[in-house]
């Protein structure tokens, strides 16, 4: 096992430095700046935003009041981050769109109604697997419980 983590280890180094390296010989100077704030934005909005959003919705499930089977919750939580991850690329394209491109075939598509269509998607997704969750659990047989007695 600790070979296995000494090679994980150190192949990470490897691909970092050779990243690091392709954005040194491949990047401009001066865009180097605007890729390390996006970088530290998505940084900070999954770690402000998209965690703490993705756990408080585990806790929400959790406490209405019935057992939710964990395969309800593990489709809601990865709807929520998906949709989290998917807006977050997909917004730059917007707030791009809705500059003036001096060439229109760059952004061709119309990227706010498109992920409004896939975001619905998940939602529609979200709401069918609470439904069907909630019917089974409510349909599951109760354990009879004898009570105990004090002999």
């Amino acid at each position: 096992m600790r070979a296995a983590r000494i090679v994980l280890v150190v192949l990470g180094v490897l691909v970092m430095a050779f990243g690091a390296y392709v954005l040194v010989t491949t990047v401009r100077p001066n865009r180097i700046w605007g890729l390390a704030t996006w970088l530290l934005g998505a940084v900070v909005l999954h770690d402000a935003v998209l965690s703490p959003f993705v756990v408080g919705a585990g806790l929400l499930l959790r406490r209405t009041g019935r057992s939710i089977r964990a395969w309800v919750l593990v489709v809601v939580q990865s709807a929520v981050v998906l949709g989290s991850v998917l807006a977050l690329v997909v917004l730059p394209e917007i707030a791009a769109k809705a500059h003036e491109q001096k060439n229109p075939t760059i952004l061709p598509f119309d990227y706010g109604v498109r992920l409004a269509i896939v975001e619905g998607v998940l939602l529609v997704v979200v709401i069918a697997v609470l439904v069907v969750g909630g019917l089974m659990s409510r349909n599951r047989p109760r354990a009879l419980v004898e009570p105990t007695t004090n002999r």
